[in-house]
């Protein structure tokens, strides 16, 4: 009775986790900013959490958030998309390219977001039709989509004008001032809670879960695997390409050589939000407040003066505190 009873504790424990985790870990990161102190001795907070700055996190947070996204529905159904970087990158550079050419905004916008979804469509295809792993197919497919890209911008940055329609969308007013966001902050809101409609109360979204908690018993159960699997590597991809466009917005050009290692924020920031990476669990809010944590955790780096490689030290030891969380939750492994 006594091990049952612990068992029973353990996994509550692990629930808590799951869905607390993400925000605890927000909650430490800001308590340590709120103590920290820069490179002069000046407290950190009077700078990180000025409504200026929270502002300029918020921003640097849709990239990688909305990439997240899709992300989620890829790892909740068992896969893994390596070449998210590659497509930001490409469908920025669609975009520019378009852009130059005299295309209008909205034109510019649906073609950059189907071609990420064409994309994703490919991958997709190619794991559910030959049973090829992921891991595999996406990682060529990070190089391949890398090497369009840089032959599309002429292995250069395409720029576009600051008053552009596509430039507008993150567009940075009343910088000393928390409001007005940029509308991208909230088209990414926007898409985070109608995916999280969609996960948890769509009968797709639910194929999904079943796809990534047992492959075998979905299929068994009727599920369409194969379909399953095309449609959310494609609807990632849609994601990848939305992204793609508010790093265009954001940078007001197309760079083929930005968004190098962008993929690993991403999944950094869905694991943090309490997906498993065996499949089967992951929430979107997490997700978002993941790609805030990376973001708050760059840019407030970034504020302590400290130099570029110890942040990446530090985003390293959170992907990897991150995963052993995701091993202890599924209670195969111990932190």
């Amino acid at each position: 009775m006594a091990n049952e009873d612990m068992g029973g504790i353990k996994a509550q424990l692990r629930r808590w986790v799951q869905v607390g985790g993400p925000f605890l870990g927000l909650v430490l990161v800001c308590l340590f900013f709120a103590f920290a102190r820069d490179e002069f001795g000046e407290p950190a907070r009077e700078s990180i959490f000025k409504a200026g700055n929270l502002k300029i996190v918020l921003v640097q947070t849709v990239v990688v958030g909305i990439g997240a996204l899709g992300m989620t529905l890829v790892i909740v159904s068992g896969g893994i998309d390596l070449s998210a970087g590659s497509m930001v990158a490409f469908c920025s550079v669609l975009g520019a390219r378009m852009i130059v050419g005299g295309s209008s905004p909205g034109v510019v916008v649906a073609v950059a977001v189907l071609a990420g979804a064409g994309i994703g469509l490919i991958n997709g295809g190619a794991i559910a039709a030959f049973r090829l792993l992921p891991f595999i197919v996406t990682l060529g497919s990070m190089s391949i989509v890398r090497g369009a890209g840089k032959w599309l911008g002429k292995n250069q940055a395409t720029s576009i004008p600051n008053d552009s329609g596509i430039a507008m969308v993150m567009k940075v007013t009343s910088p000393e001032t928390l409001f007005p966001l940029p509308h991208g902050v909230w088209i990414m809101l926007a898409l985070a809670a109608i995916t999280a409609v969609g996960l948890r109360q769509s009968i797709f979204g639910r194929h999904i879960v079943a796809v990534g908690s047992n492959e075998s018993t979905a299929r068994l159960c009727g599920v369409r695997v194969r379909s399953v699997k095309v449609a959310v590597y494609a609807l990632a991809g849609l994601f990848f390409g939305i992204a793609g466009v508010m790093q265009l917005a954001r940078l007001t050009q197309g760079d083929p050589t930005v968004a190098v290692g962008l993929e690993l924020d991403i999944i950094a920031a869905v694991v943090i939000g309490g997906a498993s990476l065996s499949g089967g669990s992951g929430s979107i809010l997490g997700a978002i407040v993941g790609a805030l944590l990376m973001a708050l955790l760059r840019n407030g780096t970034s504020q302590l003066g400290w130099a570029n490689y110890v942040q990446e030290i530090i985003i390293g030891s959170v992907i990897v505190l991150a995963v052993g969380l995701d091993k202890w939750r599924q209670g195969r492994g111990r932190v």
